[in-house]
C-alpha cells in the first residue's frame, strides 16, 4: 500500500523545491559567514538572503530582528531564559499557558531553580487561554510571558492579539511559539503585538537543523550559548548555511502559497473530521473551527493512543498521539489533561496532520483505516465493554 503520511506535526518532509535550492550550499557552500574572504562573504550573502525571506514571512520590522538557531527548542530557550535573565532586575516571575510545548515549560521550570516563580494559566475545554486568569496572574515582576500561537496537539489557535493587549497593558514582554502555526496561517508580528516569536525550519517544509527567533527592536536578551558572537551576539556558533538557506526558501514558498494551500487543506480537514466523528464514542479535541487548517485531532474511548499509532502504521499511514509513547513518560499528554480530560480519556488520542503531499482522494482510505483500527483495538481491549476480558 502506498504511504499516506499524516504526522507533519512531528516532522515534515523537506519540500523538493527547497532541497533543490539548498543542496548547492551543502555541496559547495563551505564558507564561514564570519570570514572576510570571498568564500566567506558569499556564505554571508546566503545567510542574509535567508534572513530577509523569514522577515517577510512574519512581517518583521527588519532583517536584524531574526536570529537563527539550530531548532525551535533552542529558540524557545533563548527567548525564555534570555529574557528572564537579562531582565532579572525587574522581577523573577514567568508565566505560561498550561498547554505550552515542553520546550517552553521545561526552561521555565529550570528558571524556578534560580528562584523564579512560574504561574501556569488554565485553558478551557477547547484549549483557549483564559484571558481573565492571564490578566490576574501578570504583575510588575513578570519578566516573560509565553503563549503559543496554535497548539501542535489539538490544533487550537489562540487569540494572540487579545493576549498581547493584556500583556502590553502592563508593560510586559510576550513570547509566542509559532512552530505549529507558521506557514499555515498568516502571522504579522507587528500587527499581532509580539515581542519574541519562535519558528522552525522543518515545520515550514525546510531542512531539520535550523530554527529562528524574532526579537522585536529594543528587546534585550542574555545569550544562552556563548562563543564567537554570531547572530548579533545572541547565538554563538558557525551558522548552518545549508539548513538556514533551506529555511529561508521554505519561508518564501510558504508565504507565496499559503492562501491557496490553506483553503485546500481546510476542505480535506473538514471532510476527515466529519467522517471520523461517525465512529461510535469518538470525539474531536481542540476548537471545532478556530483551529489550524491542516489539523484534525481526536480521542476514542476504550483504546490506547500508542496502539492506534502502531496499527495505523500497518496500513502504511503515519499518525501521532498525545499518549505515553510520544511523551516518553507513563503519563498522558499534559495538553489533554489541561483541557479537562480524564487520564483514561487522554490516553486514547490520535492526531492527523495533512500536508502538501495529501490529496482529497485519500480521505476515504484514511477513514476506512481509522475505523478498522478502532474496531479492532476495541475488540481486543479489556477497557471496552465490547472487548474480550
Amino acid at each position: 500500500m502506498e504511504r499516506i503520511y499524516l504526522d507533519g506535526v512531528s516532522s515534515k518532509p523537506i519540500d523538493p523545491r527547497v532541497l533543490a535550492f539548498a543542496k548547492q550550499f551543502l555541496e559547495q557552500g563551505y564558507g564561514n559567514p564570519s570570514s572576510l574572504h570571498s568564500v566567506g562573504l558569499e556564505a554571508k550573502r546566503v545567510l542574509e538572503n535567508a534572513r530577509t525571506k523569514v522577515t517577510k514571512l512574519i512581517n518583521a520590522e527588519s532583517d536584524r530582528t531574526i536570529i537563527f538557531t539550530s531548532c525551535s527548542t533552542e529558540a524557545n530557550n533563548l527567548a525564555i531564559k534570555g529574557t528572564a535573565l537579562r531582565n532579572i532586575g525587574k522581577g523573577k516571575e514567568a508565566v505560561a499557558s498550561a498547554i505550552e510545548h515542553i520546550s517552553v515549560l521545561n526552561p521555565m521550570k529550570e528558571l524556578q531553580k534560580n528562584g523564579f516563580s512560574l504561574r501556569v494559566i488554565p485553558v478551557d475545554s477547547m484549549g483557549i487561554v483564559d484571558c481573565k486568569k492571564l490578566d490576574e496572574a501578570l504583575t510588575k515582576q513578570t519578566t516573560v510571558t509565553s503563549i503559543m500561537y496554535a497548539n501542535n496537539e489539538i490544533g487550537t489557535i489562540e487569540p494572540i492579539r487579545e493576549i498581547s493587549a493584556i500583556v502590553h497593558d502592563k508593560g510586559l514582554y510576550l513570547h509566542v511559539d509559532a512552530t505549529a502555526a507558521a506557514g499555515h496561517i498568516p502571522i504579522d508580528v507587528q500587527a499581532d503585538g509580539i515581542d519574541l516569536l519562535t519558528l522552525s525550519s522543518n515545520d515550514l517544509y525546510g531542512p531539520q537543523g535550523a530554527g529562528a527567533l524574532y526579537v522585536k527592536p529594543g528587546i534585550k536578551l542574555q545569550p544562552v550559548l556563548l562563543g564567537g558572537g554570531q547572530e548579533r551576539g545572541l547565538r554563538a556558533g558557525t551558522e548552518n548555511i545549508f539548513a538556514i538557506a533551506g529555511m529561508g526558501e521554505a519561508a518564501r514558498i510558504a508565504k507565496d502559497e499559503m492562501a491557496h494551500e490553506t483553503e485546500r487543506l481546510k476542505e480535506m480537514r473538514d471532510k476527515l473530521i466529519e467522517e471520523i466523528l461517525t465512529i461510535e464514542e469518538s470525539y474531536l479535541t481542540g476548537h471545532p473551527t478556530q483551529r489550524l487548517p491542516h489539523h484534525a485531532s481526536f480521542r476514542f474511548n476504550h483504546i490506547e493512543g500508542e496502539s492506534i499509532l502502531l496499527n495505523m502504521d500497518m496500513y502504511n499511514m503515519q499518525v501521532s498521539t498525545g499518549s505515553a509513547c510520544s511523551s516518553k513518560t507513563l503519563e498522558p499528554s499534559h495538553v489533554l489533561l489541561a483541557i479537562g480530560l480524564k487520564h483514561e480519556e487522554a490516553h486514547g488520542s490520535m492526531v492527523l496532520t495533512l500536508g502538501r503531499s495529501n490529496k482529497m482522494e485519500e480521505i476515504p482510505t484514511i477513514v476506512k483505516a481509522v475505523k478498522e483500527t478502532v474496531e479492532r483495538l476495541r475488540r481486543l481491549s479489556p477497557l471496552s465493554q465490547k472487548g474480550v476480558i
